[in-house]
C-alpha cells in the first residue's frame, strides 16, 4: 500500500493574531488621520497668519505653492506611471532579480518624476526651474575665474554686501552652484539640462536607499520598501529642484557606507567619506546626516570591529573636498557664520518659529505621504518590541536615524518654510518605514492620489 504524503499545513492564526490585525490596521489609519488633520490645520492656521500679518510669505501654506488647478502633457503618463506601480509594483519587487530591480527602480522613478514635473510643461516644470533670480543659473559667468571666485564667495553672502548672491547661491556652499558651472563648461549650459541633471541623478536617491536597506536589514524588507520609494510624494519637489540631487549624493554617501561595512570594502570606504564630504559643501544643513551615518556605522559594527583599517579609507575619503575648497580659500565656517545673519536679512528673520515649528512637519507629511506615518507608527512598535539584531529593528533604527536628523533640523529655526524641497535628502530615508505596511497597493494608492492632487491642483515653486 503507497501511502501519499500530504505537504504539511501551516497553522492558522491564533485567535489573538486575528484580533491584533485588525487593530494595528486602525492604528495606523488613526496615524494617517492625525497626519492629515496636522496638514489641515497648518492649511488654515497658515492662511489666518498669512491673511492677518503677512508674515509668512508663501502664498499657500504651508507649502511654498500657488492654488492653480490645471492639466498638462505630463498628466496622462503620471496617471499611467501610477497605476502601473499600484498594479504590479509590490509584485514585481518580490519576484525579479535583484540586478533587475535596482535598474528598473531607477527608470520607473525617473519617470514618474519626469511625468510630474512635466504636468507644468517643459518651460515652467523643466527648463525654467533652475533660471528664477533665486537659482543657481543666475551666477554661472560670475565662475569664469572658479578660485578666484572661491576666494571671494564669502564676501557676497550678506544682503548689504556688493552683488550679494542671489538667495540659493548664498544659501549654500559653493560646490552646489559648481555642479552647474561645471555642467555648462562640458557643453551642457542652461535650464533644460540642469533640470534633466537633478532628475536624473535625483531618481537614483531611491536605488541607494534599497541598497542601504539589503545591507543593514534585508533583501525581503528592501523589496517590500522599494514601490513606496519609487511612487514618492517627494518626486513632485525632486523635479525639478537640485535639492533632489542633493538627496542622491547624501544616499549614495550612506549607501557606499552601508556596503563598506558590510562588504569590508575599503574602496567603497574612501568613496563614501569623498561623498560625504561633497554632501557638506553642497548643502549646510547635510551636516545632520552625519546622525544617519552614526547609525549606518553602529548597524554595521561587527564589520568594523573585524576590518578597523576601513576607518582610514572613510576618513581620508572624508578630508579630500574640505581639503580642496579650504586650499581654493573658502571658509565653511566663516560662509555659515555669515549665512546665518543673511538668513535673519531676509524673510527667514520674519517668518514666526512658533507656526514653522510645526508646519514643517506637515511638509513632511505631503512629501512623504500617508503610507510613511503609518508605517513610521509601526517602525517604533518594532524598536520596542523585537530585538535589536532582527532586520526589522534594523531597518527602524535606520528610519529613526533619518527622523531624528529632520526633527533637530526642525528645531534649529534655519527651515521655516520650504522644507518641502529642503528636507528631501532626509524624507527619501523616511519612505522605508512602508516595508512595515500590510495591504501595499491601498498605501500606494493613497500615495500616487496625493502627489497628483499636490502637482494638479498647486503650482510649486521656490
Amino acid at each position: 500500500m503507497i501511502r501519499t504524503q500530504l505537504p504539511a499545513q501551516r497553522p492558522g492564526p491564533s485567535p489573538a493574531e486575528h484580533t491584533a490585525r485588525p487593530r494595528a490596521l486602525r492604528r495606523d489609519l488613526y496615524a494617517a488621520g492625525a497626519a492629515v488633520l496636522l496638514v489641515t490645520a497648518a492649511v488654515l492656521v497658515g492662511r489666518h497668519i498669512q491673511g492677518t500679518r503677512h508674515t509668512l510669505f508663501v502664498n499657500w501654506p504651508p507649502l511654498l505653492a500657488s492654488w492653480d488647478p490645471h492639466l498638462g502633457p505630463g498628466t496622462p503618463a503620471a496617471v499611467l506611471v501610477a497605476i502601473t506601480v499600484v498594479a504590479y509594483g509590490p509584485a514585481l519587487a518580490v519576484r525579479l532579480p535583484w540586478r533587475a530591480l535596482l535598474p528598473l527602480a531607477w527608470v520607473t522613478a525617473t519617470a514618474w518624476t519626469f511625468s510630474l514635473a512635466l504636468v507644468d510643461g517643459w518651460q515652467r516644470g523643466i527648463a525654467g526651474r533652475l533660471t528664477t533670480r533665486h537659482e543657481y543659473l543666475q551666477v554661472i559667468g560670475r565662475f569664469h575665474d572658479i578660485p578666484g571666485t572661491l576666494r571671494d564667495f564669502t564676501h557676497h553672502i550678506l544682503l548689504d554686501s556688493p552683488d550679494h548672491w542671489p538667495a540659493h547661491v548664498a544659501g549654500h556652499p559653493p560646490a552646489a552652484p559648481l555642479t552647474f558651472v561645471l555642467l555648462d563648461r562640458i557643453g551642457l549650459g542652461g535650464g533644460g539640462w540642469a533640470g534633466v541633471w537633478c532628475v536624473t541623478v535625483g531618481a537614483t536617491a531611491c536605488v541607494a536607499v534599497l541598497v542601504t536597506v539589503r545591507a543593514l536589514a534585508d533583501e525581503t524588507l528592501a523589496r517590500r520598501a522599494a514601490p513606496f520609494l519609487v511612487l514618492a510624494p517627494a518626486a513632485v519637489w525632486t523635479g525639478t529642484s537640485a535639492d533632489g540631487y542633493f538627496a542622491a549624493v547624501a544616499a549614495w554617501a550612506l549607501a557606499l557606507l552601508a556596503q563598506a561595512v558590510t562588504g569590508r570594502s575599503r574602496w567603497a570606504a574612501g568613496a563614501s567619506g569623498l561623498l560625504l564630504g561633497l554632501t557638506c559643501y553642497l548643502s549646510y544643513g547635510l551636516t545632520l546626516v552625519a546622525l544617519m551615518a552614526a547609525a549606518v556605522l553602529l548597524l554595521g559594527r561587527d564589520g568594523i570591529r573585524q576590518r578597523p583599517v576601513l576607518l582610514l579609507p572613510l576618513l581620508a575619503g572624508l578630508a579630500v573636498v574640505p581639503t580642496a575648497f579650504t586650499l581654493a580659500g573658502f571658509d565653511w565656517w566663516e560662509a555659515y557664520r555669515l549665512l546665518v545673519t543673511r538668513y535673519d536679512q531676509g524673510v527667514g528673520g520674519v517668518r514666526p518659529y512658533g507656526y514653522w515649528v510645526w508646519a514643517n512637519l506637515a511638509c513632511t507629511v505631503l512629501i512623504a505621504g500617508p503610507a510613511t506615518v503609518a508605517g513610521l507608527r509601526r517602525a517604533g512598535v518594532v524598536l520596542v518590541r523585537d530585538r535589536l539584531g532582527t532586520p526589522g529593528a534594523r531597518l527602524a533604527i535606520l528610519v529613526a536615524a533619518a527622523l531624528l536628523a529632520l526633527l533637530v533640523a526642525d528645531l534649529s529655526g534655519m527651515s521655516k518654510a520650504e522644507t518641502e524641497r529642503i528636507w528631501l535628502p532626509f524624507a527619501v530615508w523616511l519612505l522605508p518605514a512602508c516595508a512595515f505596511l500590510p495591504h501595499p497597493r491601498a498605501w500606494l494608492t493613497a500615495q500616487a492620489v496625493l502627489a497628483l492632487l499636490l502637482n494638479h491642483l498647486l503650482l510649486t515653486g521656490w
